[in-house]
């Protein structure tokens, strides 16, 4: 049993909800001064006020004392890369220098220099490597991650990537939620034949991953140079038809009509939107698209950041992920996520944090089950070193997380 009172919290920050919120219903955490929450068989049955009795025998629970400390629900990390092969280190030299990431990309780096090493790596190296990204992840309050495969754009690795995630999910405690990318750019063997290659992931990989249930969503990088919107459409809306949610890569490095696209096929997310046009910005808020951006991305590559305020002042439902990848954003810094967001992106810190609870966990469809701290949730929670959750993006830089918990039972205690 996974039975757990956290008491007297200076806050007990909720992010109250069942799904995501957007535009200024993001500023509302729903923080309950002095509060409690009840953990019983590892999901949450009482969220208590100051002065409200408990109701449970205390002698069946672990009771942790949270006074001075902010208890917020857990990290949802909901756009990530983490089960890949080799390092672009020397790409990331490059681009300090001023080469650009498409340079890069067209001298036969970025994407396909890791599908080279991914491919060349085993399915034990591949989890030995997964495991310990997800053990760091952890450590700063993470407690759901999504993960792409779209490092193997062959039949083979792609179904390799997806099984290790599998693997990960059923033997680390943190979840994992599997996206199926294999169209996530043109492996060499299919430059040219861009139509064939979308061809073969509808006919042969949609099947396959479905078959054997390895991936929730399935996704594809919209964008000048690597798949049109017309093949990104194919792709899709065949993927809906396999009965995956669908995300997508859109507006990254060119206005290319990716938010747009989303909006059309009500897709679960359009991710780092960092060119996304008024005009599709108007459309996902519209049509409930989640709007995913990726603050480490940017700060990585040099780039303006996406239009956070812009969105959110549309209505949009916005959400924070770290994108933690071996090639624009190595890093799942938590700290320099919402660093970034606050500073730099405009956003308040009470948006921040519901676009990296709640919101994220509408990112890859779980609001109603995580994402917040709600009676009959599951008990995903993070306990901080400080009274307020505002010290997230104030301590600039600094894991402030003391303690992790999931399913109630407490994983990192720092």
């Amino acid at each position: 049993m996974n039975n757990l009172v956290v008491k007297n919290a200076s806050q007990v920050v909720t992010c109250s909800g069942f799904t995501g919120k957007r535009g200024r219903d993001m500023s509302d955490l729903h923080v309950i001064e002095n509060g409690t929450v009840v953990i019983t068989d590892g999901v949450i049955s009482h969220v208590l006020k100051e002065g409200e009795s408990l109701s449970v025998n205390l002698s069946d629970y672990e009771v942790i004392c949270a006074e001075g400390k902010a208890l917020l629900p857990g990290f949802v990390d909901p756009h990530t890369h983490f089960v890949f092969g080799g390092y672009r280190e020397e790409e990331f030299a490059w681009r300090m220098r001023g080469d650009s990431y498409m340079d890069i990309m067209n001298r036969g780096g970025g994407i396909v220099n890791t599908t080279r090493a991914t491919r060349a790596a085993s399915e034990d190296e591949l989890f030995i490597a997964g495991k310990q990204r997800l053990d760091a992840m952890m450590q700063l309050g993470i407690t759901t991650v999504e993960g792409k495969s779209g490092y193997g754009l062959d039949r083979e690795t792609e179904l390799k990537q997806l099984r290790v995630m599998r693997r990960l999910n059923d033997e680390h405690p943190l979840d994992v939620v599997s996206t199926f990318m294999g169209a996530h750019a043109t492996p060499e063997e299919w430059k040219g034949r861009e139509d064939e290659f979308i061809d073969f992931n509808i006919n042969e990989m949609f099947p396959l991953v479905a078959q054997e249930k390895l991936a929730e969503c399935a996704d594809i990088f919209c964008e000048k140079n690597v798949f049109t919107v017309e093949q990104s459409r194919r792709y899709l809306t065949a993927a809906r038809e396999f009965g995956f949610k669908l995300k997508i890569h859109a507006d990254e490095i060119v206005p290319f009509g990716g938010a747009e696209l989303a909006a059309e096929l009500g897709c679960l997310s359009a991710d780092h939107l960092l060119k996304a046009s008024d005009k599709g910005i108007r459309a996902m808020a519209k049509a409930g698209v989640v709007s995913t951006l990726l603050p480490l991305t940017a700060f990585s590559l040099r780039e303006n950041f996406a239009r956070a305020r812009t969105m959110i002042d549309n209505n949009c439902m916005v959400s924070l992920a770290t994108d933690f990848n071996p090639g624009s954003s190595f890093s799942a810094s938590v700290p320099l996520l919402f660093a970034l967001a606050c500073i730099y992106m405009k956003m308040s810190p009470e948006e921040a944090v519901t676009a990296f609870t709640i919101n994220s966990a509408a990112a890859v469809g779980r609001a109603d089950k995580i994402g917040s701290i709600d009676v009959g949730k599951q008990a995903d929670l993070v306990l901080l070193q400080f009274p307020s959750y505002k010290f997230l993006p104030y301590h600039v830089g600094m894991n402030i997380v003391e303690k992790v918990i999931k399913r109630g039972q407490v994983l990192v205690n720092r």
